[in-house]
């Protein structure tokens, strides 16, 4: 798919969830850079940076999207002509693909063994990473119940009951508002992540800070599934996720609002869960506690403090 016809889509929210953002940027730059004509280097990579910025434009809270996109690029820095550069950016992306792919498939296996027999589980949105963990501890023949929230107003929670009816997994609808009355019914929640800060909180959908105080209040456990690359680097330098804010026609109509004159309409997309409701962040390298953020920042994304003042040119007398 061309980057331009990526962009919107994503832009639209046709292509929806941190994961699937970012592979479709990456298939998006890989088709880009193999259609590319560009006589010397400098050209080349001016014209895959022109692609990464239309792509990273579009969603500026999932991480995923930045990580990713930057992932490929990096891949051009020993490059010494175009067709080697186009080869590093191919031969990256692919990779990375087949290893988003694998991610979330060894997250399912990892969360599965956090549901036990006969419980009771809540989810929130639509994640790839949380269901695999429900699908994959229903697929091993363990009983269970699932809470589906609506999730307003894109209703993503259709998107979660369908596969879950799909898959034959007892699952009740509930309103994002009835929460707090079934919470009590609750055992585990599993959630998906947008993004990770490195001192463990999580930015997801909105409503799910609600989700998990009301899990916190009533003693219920609180899974975040995330691969690591939704883990947020340039928050090791305190910088904080930006949270999208879209039209307020999705929440209240034209027509509606129209005739409320002196009433504004918030649309937030998401919100912040503060470690301290998170019990486990599940990665496909395993099941951590939120104050363990730093490490999967460092070990598995490859930066440290010192090489964020590097690349990004920071002046370490600058920062307070």
């Amino acid at each position: 798919m061309h980057v331009t016809e990526t962009a919107e889509k994503i832009k639209r929210m046709e292509i929806r969830g941190a994961g699937r953002i970012a592979r479709a940027a990456v298939e998006a730059l890989v088709e880009h850079a193999d259609g590319l004509t560009a006589r010397d280097l400098p050209s080349f990579r001016k014209g895959m940076e022109a692609a990464a910025a239309t792509l990273l434009a579009t969603r500026p809270t999932a991480v995923s999207l930045p990580n990713a996109v930057h992932l490929v690029l990096r891949a051009m820095e020993d490059a010494a002509t175009p067709g080697e550069a186009r080869e590093a950016v191919k031969e990256r992306g692919e990779a990375f693909l087949r290893s988003s792919a694998e991610a979330v498939h060894r997250i399912g296996e990892i969360g599965a063994h956090h549901i036990r027999d006969g419980d009771t589980v809540l989810t929130h949105c639509n994640s790839e990473a949380a269901l695999a963990c429900i699908l994959e501890a229903h697929r091993q023949g363990r009983e269970m119940e699932v809470f589906v929230t609506e999730v307003r107003p894109g209703n993503q929670g259709l998107l979660t009951l369908r596969t879950l009816s799909d898959a034959g997994v007892s699952t009740h609808y509930i309103v994002d508002s009835a929460v707090r009355h079934f919470m009590n019914r609750i055992d585990r929640v599993f959630v998906g992540a947008d993004a990770v800060t490195v001192n463990g909180a999580v930015v997801n959908k909105i409503g799910t800070s609600q989700v998990a105080l009301a899990a916190h209040e009533a003693r219920a456990t609180v899974i975040v599934a995330a691969e690591t690359y939704k883990f947020a680097p340039r928050t090791i330098l305190g910088e904080l996720v930006e949270i999208e804010e879209r039209d307020p026609g999705e929440v209240l109509s034209p027509a509606e609002a129209s005739c409320l004159p002196h009433v504004r309409v918030h649309n937030p997309v998401f919100d912040v869960t503060p470690a301290a409701y998170v019990d486990l962040i599940v990665t496909e390298e395993g099941a951590i506690p939120p104050a363990l953020a730093y490490l999967i920042i460092r070990d598995y994304l490859g930066w440290s403090l010192g090489e964020f003042h590097k690349t990004f040119q920071i002046d370490h007398r600058d920062q307070v």
